[in-house]
């Protein structure tokens, strides 16, 4: 396969459902894109602007004070503790990560990436640009032999799902059988709403509870994008393994993947400040307890969803029949047929979305009920 055998890119077919929702006398509420839209912390802009005599190149590897800073926050945050600066590196945001991983590691034809059944299309893509087989399972039995990349998501996009220690234990064993690279897609982690997730952090698949303190084979994926407002400046890093960090890094550097300098910068305030992860994580939590209830009002059923920033929703036909329904009210939504094969009565609800859309959105949806 190459570029140009890619599909078009879904997000297209939706275009008409958004031209009908704008038509609504009160305006369109876009709740299809989980792209942040409330300001990028001081602290965090304040260290771009410092930054901004940027007249060398970057490191690819990060800078020093770069890979403490996620050293120490997967210790503070993630309860991860062990890891050096040679365990992690900088990222172009983590989709970039995502869909080249598979480049990244050497795979090919007679490969299999495996990533889970809800995913979003990244790594599918990212396994058919290099010849791979994807693979959509969520069960480990049924990872089969050659398998060569296994991707996990949790909290996961689409559907909010949590990993926890148990099940992240057995994927971790299971790789290793199969001699797998084992990668776990986290950026949502810092928002975990239901269950356990409410009082208590979203396990890391580098916890040491998971792995018993041996990362080999195993990366985590983080982006700032969602927790800090980041989504512009492309920030994200991979910690685990330093065998595979090392290849990566070597691979990277031939391809002139770097994370601009004063992006670098601005990912150590980042890091640094818990003080605005706390507050946009209680907008989050505002917007979903406002629209949630509506939207079960609406009847739909809200699957999984305990954490990350969409609600996994259906009404019991087929998605893009929902969205027409949402269009009528000036409501766009994520139709599920985007998330893999095995989901197309379900669509996605984001909280990207400020607080007086979110509000109105409630409003349509339990007006539409009544009417």
């Amino acid at each position: 396969m190459s570029v140009r055998d890619l599909a078009d890119y879904p997000w297209d077919a939706v275009a008409p459902y958004a031209q009908r929702a704008r038509q609504h006398p009160g305006g369109i509420v876009d709740l299809s894109i989980g792209s942040p839209v409330d300001p990028t912390p001081d602290v965090v802009a304040d260290a771009l602007r410092r930054a901004t005599d940027a007249h060398a190149y970057p490191q690819t590897v990060g800078t020093p004070a770069l890979r403490e800073a996620i050293v120490a926050w997967y210790a503070r945050r993630r309860g991860v503790t062990g890891l050096t600066p040679s365990h992690v590196v900088p990222t172009v945001g983590s989709k970039e990560l995502v869909a080249l991983l598979p480049l990244l590691l050497g795979l090919g034809p007679d490969d299999t990436v495996v990533h889970p059944r809800a995913a979003y299309p990244s790594y599918e893509v990212g396994a058919r640009l290099v010849g791979a087989a994807p693979l959509a399972s969520d069960d480990p039995d049924e990872w089969p032999v050659g398998t060569r990349l296994v991707w996990l998501n949790t909290p996961g996009n689409p559907d909010g799902g949590v990993l926890g220690v148990t099940d992240l234990r057995r994927a971790v064993e299971r790789a290793r059988e199969l001699g797998a690279v084992l990668a776990s897609d986290e950026c949502y982690a810092e928002l975990g709403w239901d269950g356990p997730w409410a009082d208590a952090a979203v396990p890391s698949i580098l916890d040491p509870s998971v792995t018993d303190g041996d990362v080999a084979g195993v990366v985590s994926v983080y982006s700032l994008s969602k927790q800090s407002n980041l989504a512009g400046y492309r920030a994200a890093f991979l910690a685990g393994d330093p065998a595979l960090v090392e290849r990566l890094v070597t691979a990277r550097k031939h391809l002139g993947l770097m994370v601009p300098g004063p992006v670098q910068a601005a990912m150590i305030a980042a890091l640094g400040d818990d003080a605005h992860v706390e507050h946009q994580r209680e907008l989050y939590r505002s917007r979903r307890n406002t629209l949630k209830p509506a939207v079960e009002a609406a009847g739909f059923r809200i699957d999984r969803s305990e954490a990350g920033l969409y609600l996994w929703a259906t009404a019991g036909e087929d998605a893009w029949d929902s969205l027409g329904r949402l269009s009528e009210l000036g409501i766009l939504a994520g139709p599920g047929h985007f998330y893999g094969t095995h989901f197309p009565q379900h669509v996605r609800f984001s909280l990207t979305a400020t607080d007086e859309r979110i509000a109105e959105a409630a409003r349509r949806l339990r007006a539409s009920v009544s009417s």
